[in-house]
């Protein structure tokens, strides 16, 4: 699909997704559309509670052959993701429970059939026998003295417990003699199940021609998947390709190695015919609820203007059962530490956290990582520090932002901030919100009864980390230098191989973006292949705001170096010397002469004896790897401004505004942009107001279905306006930053802050996420049972 103006289609050009030709027409090729001769299906047998022993399995008599527990996957070894982090306790996860079932959905046994419902029937009639034992359910109480035990050789709950600033407590005594402004605010977010439109899946096979084991699944980092894959089955990571097709969403809960795609691959090789497994939803919802579950205890001091002294927390995260590969248990919980202090300057910091385990699905890494509850807990005493001082909102977050004339700075706890004008960025969402005009309205009062109020929410996003930040982490997959391969076809096609994948970040139009930008190659002349092992460069993939930055970077690289080699050939056959040549819109022009790209590639492939003898032997291929000029991150940011109206008769919160101002460094299609920071706030706002997977006492999920499971959808999401500010990172390649995950950080902190503004009138406030009616009304009832007291007194 070709733009109409062949000069706008490089960095900053909003051109058409080159992907949604297929994905529009219903023609994309996802891994439940894969049809292979003898295929069959898989189901699992799973967990039907959290916590016990295995006493026994019983196999269906006229079925056994077609069921596999544990004892069958011999020499299968477990998942295993440690951290390198100082006293983290290791779990090893099976692909197939052994001895004990640590969660509602861990797989016990698998069933092959000729199609899936058959295979359901055979699994029904697997008996499995279960000790139950006492569930741990709660993450605070998990870490008390006589709490059940996950992982009973560990002694207690902790998978990992880090502590910053532990040195600090005479300075924060003395904060909490001297300070004139002192809060302190408990904080909760509920436990949710990512929800991609496509589930995951997975089909593998033996190649005999190549000698390989097969694997296609809808996976965010295939070649770290084939790493952990060989590990778990004892094969040379040669001997394993892995391809990942179209993949329909992944936003972390496609960035690890799953103990299905183990069991598919090993039974592949066992039974010696192709064999799928596809992800239901009532799967998902059970047995994978894995993200976002959070505890702050935090207390921000500040001076009379309101400007902050310090900030104390403690922070808890349930990290579940396992640890998943490759990003552990530990991220989320490990970064808490090191960015809540966001975007603000402060003299004295420190926070604690435990990474716990309980009888729950493994946590994983969904869009934002941690940021999203660092988000809500900073903001919130943020209002509350304002609050205090006497002013608005906004002029708090202004009076303790990072000033530009400061940039780069480096933060309380050494985070490397690039670029940007922070406050600039909160000035501009206040004034396109109007923020004057919904006081007045606040103050009038709605003819309904509602309560309006307004929330604001400022951040930073850590993406594209590199080897540093990731080897400080401590997590088995450390990121290095990023690869990307080129070369032309004989008739000027420029094929790109990179090992990053798209799962709806439009990366095959961007990357042929910044080809198009270095060597004025139209993007439609431009192939771009991802997430096949077998054919593309090894990558740890896409995760953490990476690919626009890195894999964007080693693309621009590689055409570079492919432009000088075009330059030279260009040259020599105008009769020119090279440094008369110049490259421009495709050609190499000189001396009111031009040769075309398609010539040159021509003349390398087809017609070699008209080279220059001196040419590069390796011709029109170009294999480079990127890594910034520093390798500890880019720093995009955003401020999200929102208006409220909150029911008290019902308890529900409408959107009635919404404005965001982001700042992504130069953006390769803002268009591309745009619907990544619409999807994350949408995202953001299930977070805030409607998702969340409770559970028993017993540790069952309390929801199965989507109609238990609440997730926003059109009319819930508000016509969010988007203003761009763009402030080149002064490290990268094109001056790009990550902004994958932007959109979903700040959504819960504004919307929270926004219905607590709007509830102050009448001494109410949430402290939990979500805001559902539930939450609203009792926070509203306990102030209504506060005034009755004072009045009775």
């Amino acid at each position: 699909m070709d733009s109409p103006d062949i000069a706008a289609q490089g960095i900053g050009a909003s051109i058409p997704r080159k992907e949604d030709e297929r994905f529009l027409r219903g023609r994309g090729q996802y891994v439940a559309n894969l049809r292979f001769a003898g295929m069959q299906d898989v189901a699992f047998v799973r967990s039907p509670v959290a916590h016990g022993r295995i006493l026994g399995i019983e196999k269906p008599a006229a079925h056994r052959a077609c069921v596999f527990d544990a004892g069958d996957l011999a020499g299968v070894r477990p998942i295993v993701a440690d951290s390198g982090l100082p006293g983290f306790k290791s779990s090893a996860q099976p692909v197939l429970a052994q001895d004990k079932v640590r969660q509602v959905g861990e797989a016990i046994a698998m069933c092959v059939a000729p199609t899936r419902a058959q295979a359901e029937d055979i699994a029904a009639q697997v008996y499995v026998d279960v000790q139950e034992l006492p569930a741990v359910v709660d993450m605070i109480e998990a870490r008390q003295p006589g709490s059940a035990l996950v992982h009973e050789h560990w002694g207690d709950n902790v998978f990992l417990e880090t502590h910053v600033g532990a040195e600090l407590d005479d300075a924060f005594a003395q904060l909490r003699r001297d300070a004139p402004i002192q809060v302190r605010r408990r904080l909760r977010t509920a436990r949710q199940s990512m929800a991609p439109m496509e589930g995951r899946g997975c089909v593998a096979y033996w190649d005999e021609r190549a000698g390989q084991l097969v694997l296609y699944t809808a996976a965010q980092m295939p070649h770290i998947n084939r790493t952990g894959l060989a590990g778990c089955l004892g094969l040379d990571e040669g001997q394993v390709r892995v391809v990942s097709p179209d993949v329909g969403g992944g936003f972390g809960y496609k960035g690890i190695l799953l103990p299905e795609e183990v069991c598919v691959a090993w039974l592949a090789l066992a039974r010696g015919h192709p064999v799928r497994w596809i992800e239901d939803r009532r799967e998902q919802l059970t047995a994978n609820a894995n993200c976002r579950e959070h505890d702050y205890d935090i207390t921000a001091y500040a001076d009379r203007e309101g400007r902050l002294l310090g900030i104390d927390c403690q922070a808890t995260v349930d990290s579940g059962a396992y640890s998943s590969y490759p990003f552990s248990a530990c991220l989320e919980a490990a970064q808490v530490g090191s960015i809540l202090p966001g975007p603000y300057k402060m003299p004295l910091y420190r926070c604690r956290t435990w990474s716990v385990a309980t009888n729950k699905p493994p946590i994983l890494p969904y869009r934002g990582v941690a940021r999203t509850g660092v988000c809500y807990a900073m903001e919130s005493v943020m209002d509350d520090v304002a609050a205090q001082a006497g002013i608005e909102p906004f002029e708090a977050r202004l009076r303790n932002l990072v000033q530009p004339h400061e940039m780069p700075y480096d933060n309380v706890t050494g985070k490397h901030f690039d670029s940007g004008d922070y406050p600039e960025c909160v000035r501009r969402a206040v004034a396109a919100l109007d923020l004057p005009a919904w006081r007045r309205r606040q103050a009038v009062g709605e003819p309904d009864g509602r309560l309006v109020g307004v929330g604001l929410a400022v951040f930073c996003e850590q993406g594209a980390h590199g080897t540093s930040v990731y080897h400080g982490w401590g997590i088995p997959m450390v990121p290095g230098r990023e690869p990307a391969a080129l070369r032309l076809t004989p008739d000027g096609v420029l094929e790109i191989k990179a090992g990053v994948h798209s799962h709806g970040q439009g990366m095959e139009t961007t990357l042929a973006q910044i080809a198009h930008q270095v060597l004025g190659v139209p993007v439609a002349r431009v192939r771009v292949t991802l997430g096949d092992t077998g054919t593309t460069p090894y990558s740890t993939g896409t995760w953490g705001s990476r690919a626009a930055v890195m894999a964007g970077g080693a693309v621009g690289q590689a055409c570079k170096i492919l432009r000088e080699r075009l330059v030279a050939i260009g040259a020599h056959l105008m009769g020119l010397p090279a440094g008369q040549v110049r490259w421009e819109g495709g050609q190499a022009l000189g001396a009111g002469r031009s040769v075309t790209l398609a010539e040159i590639a021509r003349t390398w492939h087809l017609r070699p004896q008209l080279l220059p003898p001196d040419v590069d032997p390796q011709g029109l291929e170009v294999f480079a790897t990127y890594q910034a000029r520093r390798d500890t991150g880019t720093f995009s940011y955003a401020c999200h401004a929102v208006a409220v109206a909150v029911d008290p008769e019902l308890g529900r919160v409408e959107l009635l505004d919404y404005v965001i101002v982001e700042d992504g460094g130069v953006l390769i299609n803002p268009m591309v942009v745009d619907g990544q920071v619409y999807g994350g706030a949408a995202q953001g706002i299930g977070t805030a107001l409607y998702e969340e997977m409770r559970y028993s006492e017993h540790g069952q999920p309390l929801a199965s279905t989507l109609a238990d499971y609440v997730l926003p959808g059109a009319t819930e999401v508000p016509a969010i306006r988007i203003e761009h500010m763009q402030t080149p990172a002064p490290y990268t390649e094109f001056g790009q930053k990550g902004i994958g995950e932007s959109g979903a950080i700040g959504p819960p902190a504004a919307i929270a802050n926004a219905v607590n503004d709007a509830m102050r009138c009448v001494g109410a406030r949430v402290d939990e996420l979500p805001l559902s009616p539930r939450a609203v009304l009792r926070a509203l009832a306990q102030a209504q049972a506060h005034r009755d007291r004072r009045v009775a007194q």
